[in-house]
């Protein structure tokens, strides 16, 4: 069904609000949501049939292996994995054992689904949402708030705002997995974010035999690519290991003059020092150099205060408009086990991320008839974050009471420099602020030589200059109080700092040594459902700002959560139920419309709401409930309001639903995969005004559904050919609306075709 822009209502005043949204699709979603929810149906009883208990924690890992072999639940292609994760306590405890939600994304998924940047998998993720904001930048949220903390793996690290230095659309070919752990994680990340933390798990060197895999794929948009991933041990003995990853990709977009070229590269190395100290060393490197690149979004209004509904081909950048992105990425990591349980891993991680921009930015009403009304920012800038991050933790074993338990502690220290220079357009428009606003032209027209390249300053201005320091001391202590009790207990003393100045505003915030409690609870009601509980404190820094320009307090809260979590057929089918509460102060809220800052130009005001509280459930089912068939399903819902009763984060969907099936043949040549899914999101808005009026208006998208298809023929035991058809149905929705009073596009039907080689 196609997208319908509804006219505005006939009176347009403060009673009589517009509304900005899309068509009806509530039959085709219902449909959907059944399909959907009929995969979890038919795993759920199948489950029910054969069950066993996951391994004791405290048995050694030859004990478990002999306890539980691991060919019966280390099977490749799978949804599901046996690993232990660090992403929420630090403690190495595997998906069942973590008191919070957690959601993986396989390396199995990633290839079924043709999922090619981190963007791509939080869209695809259970529980997460994504609202872009253009080309290069995103946000990504879960629970109704903005998910901050971010991890390589385990590490912490910091992206620039929105990701506008490339880090929300790295490619995912260099990660063996995507790790999302939702709830409040600030015993590990530094500050405690009630939404989630996503940690990227490295490829790393952990194979002594040599192979890999080579690949060639074309798309939609003349999109072109070709991958290749190598790696084995280098020497006779197999304790030197290398690995490899290459990505080369062109290709242009849906919308207008849009063109991009990208290159991954990454190497690493395994190298076992002794029997027992292994070190591991390596490097990435990604490059995107797109062109048409947008800078923000369409224009919304007409100047007569009718909307404007554009083609989803419209831009409003130039062939010329460029916003180059690379992101950087050396590691170090030296681990030793002591015996008896007891080890010790230190890390470091350089990460530098920059970004050059020749970009073009339209705002204000279109007048329907000629097409002019718009003015327009060419701005040009290049940027750069560097951030060096030393990561030390010891894990050990206590015995107390004739039980194993589990310790860790951990230290980190990190340190960001960022620095922005902005180049001044040499076009001798009369400056207002830092800013430069000439009239854009006939955007009704729009084409490729409507607004020439100006040409910009070589010499630039310093429009940020900013340093944060983070410092933290954590501790975690597992309690194996009872066969079928477990008690997590564990805090961290954080410590965040940031100073100096960003586009004329100096920032100055942060505070010291404060500490952020974690506590957990498990509870074995049967050998296969486990119970838990956990809790922790909120403590977030913002840079958001009120009308007075003045710096909003940290966010402070707490956050609760409940569940279930259950292991069917030797752990290869999961499911889990949660239901969570947060509760937050001085959480930052549009503040009415845009005002000007001296020396800046446009500013979004923020207001500080007290007593806001998001409480909703999550239920997700994974894994494989027969053979051959690999499953995820999840559903999440959430209500956020502050003390008044007043619906807060509006702009984020309150419910998603996340559902993905393959089914293997393994009788048809080498084997035929095929399979599909459906994401539902629904309903979001935010409330602004018409641009140029203080008339109210409401930018609202309606609940969608995109449905996705796959297959894949195993030719060979070595050669595959797949398919993949994004957005089956051609569904026109909104990837954000109402941001500057503007609106995007999501992406139409496409599709790629691959070859695989594996050896």
């Amino acid at each position: 069904m196609s997208l319908e822009l509804l006219a505005p209502v006939p009176s347009l005043n403060a009673d009589h609000p517009v509304t900005f949204r899309s068509g009806d699709t509530t039959l085709k979603t219902k449909a959907l949501l059944l399909l959907a929810s009929g995969f979890g149906a038919l795993a759920l009883p199948a489950a029910a049939q054969t069950t066993q208990a996951e391994p004791a924690r405290d048995q050694t890992l030859a004990e478990r292996d002999d306890t539980l072999p691991a060919e019966d639940i280390v099977v490749q292609g799978r949804y599901t994995i046996p690993d232990q994760i660090d992403t929420a306590t630090g403690l190495g405890l595997t998906i069942r054992e973590t008191p919070q939600s957690v959601s993986i994304v396989t390396s199995q998924r990633i290839l079924d689904q043709n999922l090619i940047s981190v963007r791509d998998v939080i869209e695809n993720g259970i529980g997460v949402a994504v609202n872009e904001t253009d080309d290069v930048r995103n946000n990504f949220y879960a629970r109704g708030f903005r998910i901050q903390n971010t991890q390589i793996d385990g590490v912490p690290t910091a992206w620039a705002l929105g990701g506008d230095r490339g880090e929300t659309i790295a490619d995912v070919s260099i990660y063996e997995r995507v790790e999302v752990v939702r709830g409040a994680t600030g015993l590990l990340s530094g500050v405690g974010d009630p939404s989630a933390s996503i940690n990227l798990v490295r490829k790393h060197a952990d194979r002594a035999e040599w192979g890999g895999y080579l690949n060639a794929a074309y798309g939609s948009w003349n999109t072109w690519r070709v991958s290749a991933d190598v790696g084995g041990a280098v020497t006779a003995d197999g304790r030197l290991r290398v690995r490899g990853v290459g990505r080369y990709e062109e290709g242009n977009s849906f919308t207008d003059f849009y063109s991009n070229k990208k290159l991954v590269l990454y190497g690493t190395l395994d190298a076992d020092v002794t029997d027992d100290t292994l070190l591991r060393v390596g490097f990435s490197h990604q490059r995107n150099e797109p062109y048409g690149a947008f800078w923000g979004s369409l224009p919304t209004f007409y100047s007569d205060g009718t909307i404007a509904e554009w083609d989803r081909s419209k831009s409003t950048a130039q062939p010329w408009t460029t916003w180059q992105t690379v992101n950087q990425n050396f590691f170090a990591t030296l681990s030793h086990d002591f015996g008896g349980g007891w080890s010790l891993t230190g890390n470091y991680n350089r990460l530098r991320n920059t970004q050059f921009s020749e970009i073009l930015y339209l705002f204000g009403n279109v007048n329907p008839t000629t097409g002019l009304g718009l003015s327009s920012n060419p701005y040009s800038a290049y940027g750069e974050s560097i951030q060096d991050s030393y990561d030390a933790q010891l894990k050990g074993r206590l015995t107390i009471g004739g039980r194993d338990h589990e310790l860790v502690l951990g230290y980190l220290n990190s340190v960001i420099n960022r620095r922005t220079d902005s180049y001044q357009p040499l076009n001798e428009i009369p400056p207002f602020g830092s800013f430069r606003f000439p009239p854009a032209g006939d955007f009704i027209n729009w084409n490729e030589n409507s607004y020439p390249n100006p040409g910009f300053a070589e010499l630039g201005t310093l429009a940020e200059d900013e340093r944060i320091r983070q410092i933290g001391y954590y501790g975690a202590l597992r309690l194996n109080v009872a066969d079928w009790l477990k008690v997590i207990g564990g805090g961290r003393l954080a410590t965040w700092r940031q100073t100096g100045t960003a586009y004329n505003v100096e920032r100055r915030y942060g505070d010291k040594n404060v500490f952020i409690p974690y506590l957990g609870a498990l509870v074995d009601i049967t050998p296969n459902h486990r119970l838990y509980a956990s809790y922790t404190t909120i403590f977030l820094p913002q840079n958001a700002q009120d009308r007075n320009f003045e710096q909003l307090d940290p966010i402070r809260g707490k956050a609760y959560e409940i569940g279930l979590k259950s292991a069917f057929f030797n752990e290869a089918l999961q499911t889990s139920v949660a239901l969570f509460r947060i509760e937050q102060d001085n959480l930052a809220q549009i503040d009415g419309e845009q005002i000007i800052r001296p020396g800046t130009g446009l500013f979004q005001p923020y207001r500080a709401a007290d007593g806001v509280v998001s409480e909703g459930f999550e239920v997700e089912v994974t894994g494989q409930p027969l053979p051959n068939w690999n499953v995820n399903v999840g559903y999440s819902q959430f209500k956020a309001r502050d003390a008044d009763g007043i619906d807060a984060n509006t702009d984020q969907p309150r419910r998603l639903l996340k559902a993905f099936t393959t089914y293997t043949v393994p009788n048809v040549l080498g084997g035929l995969t095929f399979g599909g899914g459906a994401n539902y999101r629904s309903a979001a808005y935010s409330v602004g005004t018409v641009p140029g009026s203080t008339t109210p208006f409401r930018f609202e998208q309606d609940g969608f559904v995109t449905v996705n298809l796959m297959a894949r023929l195993a030719v060979t035991e070595q050669v595959s050919l797949q398919a993949n058809v994004d957005n089956l149905l051609d569904e026109t929705f909104y990837s954000q609306v109402g941001n500057f009073s503007q609106y995007r596009y999501g992406r139409p039907r496409n599709f790629t075709v691959s070859a695989n080689y594996r050896f």
